[in-house]
């Protein structure tokens, strides 16, 4: 039986080992935290009041059809292991100004909330929407699942990336079909998913809002971790092993090709493949350290854009809030403005937009009775954009995002507060070993996109692979989950002929 080894049991790294488990290839995952997950951890905070759970994210699931698959390779259903709940609306989005929108994918609820903004952007609104059905069939469905490893592939794609503007940003397509400024930051927003600019993000990306409209918005019972929980158990049931708490220190190599990794503990197990669901630039320059190839890719990667990271509060209150929709977009006074400070400048800027999580409305076992679970999060620049202490500003930083919910969204917040914490730029770096303490790795521009991207599997150890953010098709579930699809064809191939 041929073997293969996982490191990193994120979103990516168990959606691969999923697929070569059910493939029959004898699968570890090995994982350096004390739970599954990767960025999609979780925290219980005991109180007197009752213990909240707070999901690190992502928390947005969309296009479920890509989980489900992972049961369906072995003839079992995913609804036995996890419920789905729907979330409508998919978002609320609002102003300074104090207008709301509320996005979802009734199409009669849309028209009327477009036209009361601006009653010619409904026919603007159908444009784009036919605009981004027809990337997301090149971008998604035909592209999103299969890997780039030569540049003949990518010529191949131009044609369709060529005809749809793919040089374009998101925005200025969305501008180009939708006049007014809310609408066009309503539309063009998604991008941030992933960790791209509107401004300068590929339009590709546009295909996200198609997604969306036919795969609906969706949150799992439980929590995000609930759902990884449930990848691990049909992991296991299929026979494969997951180690947890040590953290894998080095890919062996014997000339150019991969023979197995060792751990922290001093494990070693030797593999006919490893696959890394680590960080890009981790797997490189400290998983392969001393090798030739990891020297040189890194020198290539550390001259690529990252996408910036992330400052989120978690907070539980007392009190209900069914007023409060699920998933909630606070857009701040400026837009472009704001993203040239976070992507371009580095500043921390004193104006922020902010995502608001507020899973209870949802699941309201996630809080102790009477109470909800929220986290507040704030894009912010990378480490080498601004390279500030965060265990000193992190605090601060905190306190200004909690009063600004105070006032604009949850009056006697503080009053409420049970109990809070934070996640910073620098939290990412340490549990996550992420290169600049960015959330989202690679910044998604069409220069770093496919081809350009890091290739499923390295060009020069042939049995060496990646899945997750860093490679193609990028950040986000779907794009983790469709790189492990992509992965695992890739494997499962090479295995086969070896």
């Amino acid at each position: 039986m041929k073997t293969a080894a996982v490191i990193g049991a994120g979103f990516g790294g168990l959606a691969l080992a999923i697929r070569l488990q059910s493939a029959g290839i004898a699968t570890v995952l090995v994982e350096a935290r004390d739970k599954p997950g990767g960025r999609a951890y979780a925290w219980e905070r005991p109180t007197e009041a009752g213990t909240f759970t707070f999901d690190a994210g992502p928390t947005v699931i969309t296009d479920p059809n890509c989980l489900a698959e992972l049961w369906r390779l072995s003839g079992r259903d995913m609804a036995e292991d996890i419920e789905l709940l729907p979330v409508d609306p998919f978002y609320r989005l609002s102003w300074p100004d104090g207008s709301t929108f509320d996005y979802s994918n009734d199409d009669a609820a849309l028209a009327r909330q477009i036209a009361a903004l601006n009653p010619e952007d409904v026919a603007g609104y159908r444009r784009f929407l036919d605009y981004a059905t027809a990337v997301y069939r090149e971008g998604y469905e035909k592209l999103g699942h299969v890997a780039f490893l030569d540049f003949a592939s990518m010529i191949k794609a131009s044609p369709e990336l060529i005809k749809n503007q793919a040089w374009r940003s998101v925005h200025s397509i969305v501008a180009s079909y939708i006049k007014h400024p809310h609408l066009r930051e309503a539309f063009s927003f998604h991008s941030l998913l992933v960790g791209g600019n509107p401004m300068t993000t590929s339009a590709i990306y546009a295909l996200i809002h198609k997604l969306e409209r036919d795969g609906g918005v969706w949150f799992p019972k439980g929590g995000t971790h609930a759902l990884i929980r449930a990848m691990v158990g049909q992991f296991e049931r299929l026979g494969g092993v997951v180690r947890l708490g040590d953290a894998v220190t080095a890919i062996d190599l014997l000339g150019d090709h991969a023979t197995g990794i060792t751990t922290a503990s001093g494990w070693h197990g030797s593999f006919d493949a490893v696959a890394s669901n680590a960080d890009v630039v981790h797997s490189y320059r400290d998983l392969l350290k001393g090798s030739a190839r990891g020297e040189r890719a890194v020198r290539s990667l550390e001259r690529k854009r990252f996408s910036p990271s992330l400052f989120v509060v978690h907070f539980g209150i007392r009190g209900s809030f069914s007023g409060i929709p699920h998933h909630n977009i606070l857009f701040g006074p400026r837009y472009k403005g704001l993203l040239t400070d976070i992507y371009e400048h580095g500043v921390l800027a004193r104006d922020f937009s902010l995502y608001l999580h507020h899973p209870t409305v949802t699941d309201p076992g996630l809080a102790p009775e009477g109470h909800s679970t929220f986290y507040a999060l704030a894009p912010v620049p990378h480490l080498g954009k601004l390279p500030i202490d965060w265990d000193e500003v992190g605090p601060v930083y905190a306190d200004r995002i909690l009063d600004h919910l105070d006032a604009r969204l949850i009056p006697n917040l503080r009053e409420r507060l049970v109990t809070s914490f934070h996640y910073t730029p620098a939290d990412f770096g340490r549990d996550l070993n992420a290169h600049l303490g960015s959330a989202f790795s690679l910044e998604p521009l069409l220069t770093q996109s496919a081809f350009f991207r890091v290739h499923n599997r390295d060009d020069r150890i042939p049995n060496l692979y990646f899945v997750g953010a860093g490679t193609h098709p990028g950040a986000g579930i779907p794009g983790v989950v469709g790189s492990a699809k992509a992965t695992a064809a890739l494997m499962l191939d090479d295995l086969r002929r070896s």
